[in-house]
């Protein structure tokens, strides 16, 4: 198993990783986000400590049960050879209808195949009120035309 692109990154390359790694999230399908990831694949995510994908799967499951109305943005922020470091914020609301804006930074080290075998995230959430979301599209892939986190002045 494999995924194009393949590292060495350059910019084009990098960019194009972080956005089908957005496009995938925003998806919210646990089983086809975790054949990205190596099988043995490592994450710290927050105060989490997951390994593989049978317990990615698990995590993503319980996430966007939780994290509902579910929309994300990526922006590369650096590459080097099979790393990229990426910024990110999504919105989410949770079951009493508290919006939320979540800000973080990720980084990612990549096999050969393009696999991600490590994935090390910090976040920090964000109450928002339903007026100060900024993230408007339907479920799934964010649309060409909505701005990035630049352009959106985060």
């Amino acid at each position: 198993m494999s995924r194009l692109p393949f590292p060495p990154f350059n910019a084009e390359t990098a960019v194009q990783k972080v956005r089908l790694a957005e496009d995938a999230w925003n998806g919210q399908d646990p089983e086809k986000v975790s054949l990205a990831y190596t099988p043995d694949s490592q994450w710290r995510n927050r105060s989490d400590f997951i390994r593989g994908r049978a317990e990615i799967m698990t995590f993503l499951t319980r996430k966007w049960q939780r994290e509902q109305e579910y929309r994300l943005i990526k922006e590369l922020w650096a590459f080097q050879d099979n790393r990229i470091a990426v910024r990110f914020a999504y919105e989410w609301r949770d079951a009493s209808g508290q919006w939320f804006r979540s800000h973080g930074n990720e980084n990612w080290e990549f096999d050969e195949k393009g696999l991600m075998r490590y994935r090390a995230a910090s976040i920090n959430d964000q109450p928002i009120s339903a007026t100060d979301r900024l993230f408007h599209w339907p479920e799934g892939r964010r649309p060409n035309s909505h701005p990035g986190l630049s352009a959106l002045g985060l």
